[in-house]
C-alpha cells in the first residue's frame, strides 16, 4: 500500500499547526467532537431536502472511548461519513474544509450552522497522538475506508469493513515525556472535564462508558465496580431557551455550574440579538468582589462560544476595564474564526457585540440604581472603585458613560448619593460642587475646613478612596458645575464685602504672616488669615492641582517622585491663639517661632500628614508647658 503525501502544505506547516496554533493540547478533543457534530448536522440537512431520508435525532450521537491498555482514544459519530475521495480531499489537504464546502453548496437554513469551517482542527489530534486512524463509511455507500497517518510524512487510504454509516477516529496516544503527561487523555475524569468545558452545548449527546462503584448485593462492606453509558454534555444551552421559561433559580444555577463565582449573582442580563450580527449572551453582576479583583492576577473577560463550542475562556475584548467585574458568556454563529478557534479575528463583528453588550450593562446598572437602590449600593460597595477608575483611565474617555453611576457619601444625607442628586438640590446661589478628602468619614467630619461651607448650608461630598479626587479632576465638572475642594484657596463663597475685608486684613497682618512664612521657609507657600475657620485656630489649604490627599497617595506609590501640594497655613484671626501670636510678634520673636512651628505641625496632624521631626515637636510642647 503506497503512502500518499499531503497535497497542499509542507512538513513545516503541519508542525507549526501542531506546536504553535493551539495553546492547550486538550483542545484536540473539542476539535474532533465539533467535526463529529458537523457530520451529524449534514445528515440532518440532507433529511430536510430528501424525503426518502428520515432523521431521528435520538439515533445520532457521539461516543468517546478511552482504552488505557491499548493506549488508544476513539471518537465515534453516527454522522454522514466520508467516501474515499472525501477522505483524501478533506484529510489529505491541510486547511481544506469539507464543512465549509458543504455550507457553501447547500446554504444551510433552519437555524443550523456548521461549526468547523477551516479544516485545521482535525490536525490538532497529532498534538497528543503518534498515529491517527480514521475509519469512515459514507451515507449511501456500500464501502468503507480507513485513512491513517503518523504526521507530516504522509498518509494511507485502504478499504475496510464497517457495518454502520459514520466515522470512527482512533488516536494512538503518545508516551509520556519528562515535560508532558499524555496519560491524562486516557483518564475518564479528565476526558469528562474537557467535554464539559468545551463541548457541553454540542446539540447531540456525547456518550462515555463511565465506571462506578456500588455495594455488593447482600453485603454492607463490599463494593463492586460497574460500567454504565452516560451522556456527558448538557446539549441545550440555557441561552438558547426562551427567557419566559427560565427562572431566577435557573440563572443562579448556571452561574454556579460555570463557577463564575462562589457568591450569588446580584443581577443577570439575558441578551438575544438577531440582526446584523446574531448572538446570545448571559451576563452577571456579582454580589461580592473576587478575592483577586484589585490585583494584577485578575483576568477580565467573558466566555466566548461559537455556535455552542467554547473558543475562549476569557475574551477580554468584550469588556472594558471599568466593567471588568461582569461575568458570563457570549455565543455567536457569526464570528470570524481564523485557522483555529483560538485565533479570533479582531473584526467588526466582535467590536459590534462588545459595543452592544457595554451599552446593555450601563443600562442595567442605571436601572438597578433607579429602581433597586439597596441592591445598587450593595454592588457599589464592591465595585464602585472600579467605576471611578474607569472615569479616570484612558484620559477620561469613558467619563460621560460612568458619571451618572458613581456615588459619594453626603455630609447632609449621611449616605451615598449620586452627582445628579447632589446637583438637583443645590441652592441657587451655590456655584460649585464641594468635596472633602480624607481617610475616613469620621476623619472628614472633624476637618476644620468644612465649617464655613457647612455654615452656608452647602452639601459636601466625602472622598475616602485614593482614586476619588483623581477621577473628579478628570471629570472636571458635572452638569456645568465645577468641583471645588473645601481646602481650596478660593472657595468661591466670599461676597464683595468679605473680599474687601480680607484685603484690608492682609495688609494689616502682612508683617506677622511674612515673618511666620520665613520661619516655615519651604514648608508652605504662604501664611494668611483664614476665610473658612470658625472655631478652630489653624488649618492647611492648598493652591494648584495637587491636593494634600493626592500628595499622600503619590507619596505611597513605588515610583514616588516627591510631588508636593502647594500648602497655605491659614490662621483664624478670631481665635484666642491669634492674640498670642500678635503678642509674641511684638514682644518675643523666639516664642513666635515656637508657636508657628507648633501650629504648622498641628495642621499637619489634622490632615493626617507625618511630622518631619516628632522629637522636636514633643520638645516644643514641653517648652510651652514649662
Amino acid at each position: 500500500m503506497a503512502k500518499m503525501q499531503f497535497k497542499a502544505e509542507s512538513k513545516r506547516l503541519l508542525e507549526m499547526m501542531i506546536n504553535s496554533i493551539y495553546t492547550h493540547r486538550e483542545v484536540f478533543l473539542r476539535e474532533l467532537i465539533s467535526n463529529a457534530s458537523d457530520a451529524i448536522d449534514k445528515i440532518y440537512y440532507k433529511a430536510l431536502t430528501d424525503d426518502a431520508l428520515s432523521f431521528d435525532k435520538d439515533s445520532y450521537f457521539i461516543k468517546v472511548i478511552p482504552d488505557k491498555e491499548n493506549r488508544t482514544l476513539k471518537i465515534i459519530d453516527t454522522g454522514i461519513g466520508m467516501s474515499k475521495e472525501e477522505l483524501e480531499t478533506n484529510l489529505g489537504t491541510i486547511a481544506k474544509s469539507g464543512s465549509l464546502a458543504f455550507k457553501k453548496e447547500t446554504e444551510l437554513k433552519d437555524g443550523f450552522d456548521i461549526i468547523g469551517q477551516f479544516g485545521v482542527g482535525f490536525y490538532a489530534a497529532f498534538m497528543v497522538a503518534d498515529v491517527v486512524t480514521v475509519t469512515s463509511k459514507a451515507l449511501g455507500s456500500e464501502e468503507a475506508y480507513k485513512w491513517e497517518s503518523t504526521g507530516a510524512e504522509g498518509y494511507t487510504i485502504e478499504p475496510v469493513e464497517k457495518d454502520s454509516i459514520g466515522t470512527e477516529i482512533t488516536l494512538t496516544i503518545k508516551e509520556n515525556t519528562e515535560d508532558e503527561n499524555y496519560d491524562e487523555f486516557l483518564e475518564e475524569y479528565r476526558l469528562k472535564s474537557i467535554i464539559k468545558k468545551y463541548s457541553d452545548f454540542i446539540r447531540y449527546p456525547i456518550k462515555m462508558d463511565v465506571t462506578g462503584r456500588r455495594p455488593k448485593e447482600g453485603s454492607d462492606n463490599e463494593f463492586e465496580e460497574y460500567v454504565e453509558e452516560q451522556v456527558i454534555n448538557s446539549m441545550v444551552p440555557i441561552w438558547k431557551k426562551n427567557k419566559s421559561e427560565l427562572t431566577d433559580e435557573d440563572y443562579a444555577n448556571f452561574y454556579a455550574e460555570k463557577r463564575y463565582g462562589f457568591d450569588k449573582p446580584l443581577k443577570h442580563i439575558h441578551i438575544s440579538v438577531d440582526g446584523t450580527i446574531r448572538y446570545n449572551a448571559i451576563l452577571y453582576i456579582p454580589e461580592k468582589t473576587p478575592f483577586d479583583f484589585y490585583s494584577k492576577e485578575f483576568e477580565k473577560g467573558l466566555e466566548l462560544y461559537s455556535n455552542g463550542v467554547l473558543i475562549m475562556e476569557k475574551c477580554a475584548d468584550l469588556l472594558p476595564d471599568h466593567f471588568s467585574f461582569v461575568k458570563g458568556m457570549v455565543d455567536s454563529e457569526d464570528l470570524s474564526l481564523n485557522i483555529s478557534r483560538e485565533m479570533l479575528q479582531h473584526d467588526r463583528q466582535l467590536k459590534l457585540i462588545s459595543k452592544n453588550i457595554n451599552k446593555k450593562i450601563k443600562s442595567e446598572l442605571q436601572s438597578l440604581l433607579n429602581n433597586e437602590r439597596e441592591k445598587y449600593e450593595e454592588f457599589y460597595k464592591s465595585f464602585g472603585r472600579q467605576l471611578k477608575y474607569g472615569v479616570y483611565s484612558e484620559f477620561g474617555a469613558n467619563k460621560e458613560v460612568l458619571q451618572d453611576l458613581i456615588m459619594f457619601y453626603s455630609s447632609k444625607e449621611k449616605k451615598l448619593v449620586t452627582l445628579d442628586e447632589y446637583v438637583s438640590r443645590m441652592p441657587e446661589d451655590q456655584k460649585f460642587i464641594y468635596y472633602a478628602s480624607g481617610e475616613s468619614i469620621e476623619r472628614i467630619d472633624k476637618l476644620p475646613q468644612a465649617e464655613f461651607v457647612s455654615e452656608k448650608g452647602y452639601e459636601i461630598l466625602y472622598f475616602t478612596e485614593d482614586i476619588d479626587e483623581f477621577a473628579i479632576k478628570m471629570l472636571m465638572n458635572y452638569k456645568e458645575k465645577e468641583f471645588k475642594s473645601i481646602s481650596s484657596g478660593d472657595l468661591g463663597i466670599e461676597g464683595e464685602e468679605n473680599k474687601s475685608e480680607s484685603e484690608s486684613e492682609e495688609k494689616e497682618y502682612k508683617e506677622i504672616f511674612d515673618y511666620m512664612k520665613g520661619i516655615l521657609t519651604d514648608k508652605v507657600k504662604d501664611v494668611r488669615v483664614s476665610k473658612r475657620l470658625k472655631s478652630h485656630p489653624v488649618c492647611l489649604a492648598t493652591e494648584g492641582d495637587i491636593s494634600i490627599e493626592m500628595e499622600k497617595i503619590l507619596a505611597a506609590m513605588p515610583d514616588n517622585q516627591n510631588i508636593k501640594a502647594d500648602k497655605v497655613l491659614e490662621i483664624n484671626k478670631n481665635h484666642e491663639v491669634f492674640q498670642s501670636l500678635k503678642d509674641a510678634f511684638a514682644n518675643d520673636k523666639e516664642k513666635l517661632e515656637l508657636y508657628t512651628k507648633l501650629l504648622y505641625n498641628q495642621a499637619l496632624l489634622i490632615e493626617g500628614l507625618p511630622i518631619q521631626d516628632p522629637v522636636e515637636f514633643t520638645n516644643d510642647i514641653c517648652k510651652v508647658m514649662v
